[in-house]
């Protein structure tokens, strides 16, 4: 029921991702489940972006009241401003400077003549401005704000969309999120004969490998994760490309998972959402993995999960801390900065040092797609003397030494840690470039990430739970599908000066031998036709730490593609595969990627 104060469906809506032109503005869908919607970004490290324009047809003339949805994303400071321009006259107010979260912001009143009408986002700042919406209202209510299901149907009404899904099919295996395990656990679907759909949410593929963030898959990569991490030279991943070569396999990129419908103990269908259109789509199926790192699939059907650290006497870890907590490894934003041959300005960002404070080392920086770990710029005080205190391995220029949100719910603050830590880079380069002007007058921001290469979220709870002793111990599985490697990386915030650095680092190497994945770690313990392929599998916080790495995630994928394949030929369920038809289903996962697979322990091979 709409609320009486609230704006009626009847004015005109133009989504900021519905313009015909971005200019230099970027679409931002990735926290639009919490706040209601894509927007346009203007993130130009500093320099203004090109207008966004657009041209709408208004039907009767009129006077119209102009209300547009912004952020003050730094609410004492407003360094995000944008203006407005309706038929070549700007309006007065600039949006993004109310101290507000996001919300509708008036603009005053406007005549509109019948025809076209021209509208300009104007970015003032350079510096992370957002724009989710316009309304042109008849009177001065309020539009609704928020994520909930009467703004999201007043939305589709104002754009003439359908009230519920449309049928985006009915395929074998649907895999939700397209990172590099989403990518493998499709094209090994695919390859092996199945329809397989993908659901992306981002516009391109790989998820922290991809090009807008750029880490390099690690762990067991095999030839199947070699093969689709390749790069194009803008620094892509070849992924797509591969996919689109496979009959059966259909990718929907900027699709974002907001429902899913069940039936008993069992997913009937997804639904996703087109960033770009506002379309929904339902995807229907009778097996569904989840690759998305967050466990959505999970969290939309009820799935048994865990976050954060387990206690050290729950599963016997010696790495687990004495009392379990909700601590988790936060996101990183990735950054680059260059020397130019001239002098560089770059604007006073004294706005950012709430967060920044005086840090002045740009260390860790991403090289280029799939080179982390790089130097940078650093200007240390007259006199400085090195905090003897300070392990050497915390002197390593990490990219992910830039770490935020550890104690945040990274479902619902996404955005403010993506936020604080464009906050720390700012600051920290305007530190830079004033202290030693001399040295690093040339000194700019290269590039900048506005996509945070994903952390911790929560981890599904399956037949079996991996811990820290399997993995050091090299437990033997009789359900090991897939082999796994690399150390327990464990990451520890609270640097006694800035929150945005790590306090400590632990990289436990083990007897830096593979060991073996139980497939009861890679399906739901109470969702029937549920598996999950990646960092949120079946595991522990401290095992969780080394089976995270891109790579091994690709392996799990495999193996549940596998799986799926084994599920559609006897008409069972994952736990059914293992319980009747594990042998079956190793042998599969040796044929088509021996390089993946665990020994085979059976008697004829022993």
């Amino acid at each position: 029921m709409t609320d009486r104060t609230t704006a009626p469906a009847t004015g005109i809506l133009v989504e900021a991702e519905d313009f015909d032109d971005f200019g230099g503005w970027v679409v931002d869908s990735q926290f639009e489940v919490q706040m209601g919607s894509p927007y346009l970004l203007a993130h130009g490290l500093g320099r203004p972006v090109e207008d966004a324009s657009t041209v709408i047809t208004v039907e009767n003339d009129g006077e119209r009241h102009v209300w547009v949805r912004a952020k003050d994303w730094v609410p004492a400071h407003h360094p995000g401003r944008f203006t407005l321009t309706v038929n070549g006259k700007t309006l007065d107010t600039q949006f993004g400077a109310n101290g507000q979260d996001w919300g509708w912001e008036y603009g005053g009143t406007v005549e509109l003549p019948a025809g076209a009408t021209t509208l300009v986002l104007h970015d003032l700042t350079g510096f992370d401005g957002r724009c989710d919406a316009i309304y042109f209202g008849s009177d001065a209510t309020p539009p609704p704000n928020g994520a909930d299901d009467s703004t999201r149907a007043w939305r589709r009404a104002l754009r003439g969309l359908p009230e519920k899904p449309l049928d985006a099919g009915n395929y074998d295996v649907v895999v939700v999120g397209g990172g590099v395990t989403g990518a493998a656990a499709a094209l090994t679907a695919a390859r092996l004969g199945l329809t397989v759909a993908l659901v992306q949410g981002r516009p391109v593929l790989g998820g922290n490998a991809s090009v807008e963030i750029g880490l390099s898959p690690r762990g067991t990569t095999g030839p199947l994760v070699d093969e689709l991490s390749k790069r194009t030279p803008d620094g892509d991943l070849v992924a797509l490309s591969l996919l689109e070569e496979e009959p059966t396999a259909t990718v929907f990129l900027e699709h974002t998972a907001f429902g899913a419908t069940k039936e008993g103990d069992a997913i009937i269908s997804v639904d996703a959402r087109d960033a770009r259109s506002g379309v929904e789509r339902r995807f229907t199926a009778s097996q569904f993995i989840d690759c998305t790192g967050t466990a959505i699939l999970g969290l939309l059907t009820g799935a048994e999960t865990m976050f954060g650290q387990e206690s050290r006497a729950e599963y016997g870890e010696g790495l687990a801390p004495e009392v379990g907590d909700d601590m988790h490894h936060g996101n990183t934003v990735f950054f680059r900065t260059r020397m130019a041959d001239h002098p560089v300005e770059f604007p006073d960002a004294s706005w950012a040092l709430d967060v920044a404070k005086d840090h002045a080392n740009l260390s860790g920086q991403l090289i280029e797609p799939g080179v982390e770990n790089g130097p940078g710029p650093i200007v240390l005080p007259p006199g400085h003397v090195p905090d003897p205190t300070i392990r050497r391995r915390m002197r390593f220029p990490a990219t992910h030494f830039w770490e935020y949100g550890q104690w945040l719910d990274p479902y619902t603050s996404g955005e403010e840690v993506r936020d604080h830590l464009l906050c720390a880079i700012y600051g920290t380069h305007h530190n830079v470039k004033r202290l030693d002007p001399e040295t690093y007058g040339n000194l700019e921001l290269e590039w900048v990430a506005f996509v945070p290469g994903q952390g911790e979220y929560r981890r599904y709870v399956g037949d079996h739970v991996l811990t820290e002793s399997d993995v050091r111990e090299h437990r033997a599985f009789p359900d090991a599908v897939v082999q796994n490697s690399g150390a327990f990386c464990l990451h520890y915030p609270g640097d006694k000066d800035y929150d945005f650095r790590l306090k400590d680092w632990k990289w436990d190497t083990r007897d830096e031998q593979p060991y073996d994945i139980p497939f009861r770690s890679l399906y739901s313990i109470n969702v029937s036709n549920l598996m999950m392929a990646g960092k949120h599998i079946s595991a522990t916080h401290v095992a969780g730490s080394s089976i995270k790495q891109m790579g091994n995630c690709g392996q799990h994928a495999i193996a549940t593609a596998a799986a799926a394949v084994l599920c559609r030929k006897y008409g069972t369920t994952p736990r059914g595969i293992g319980e009747s038809h594990l042998a079956e289903l190793q042998a599969l996962i040796r044929e088509f990627s021996p390089a993946s697979a665990p020994v085979d322990r059976s008697p004829a091979t022993s």
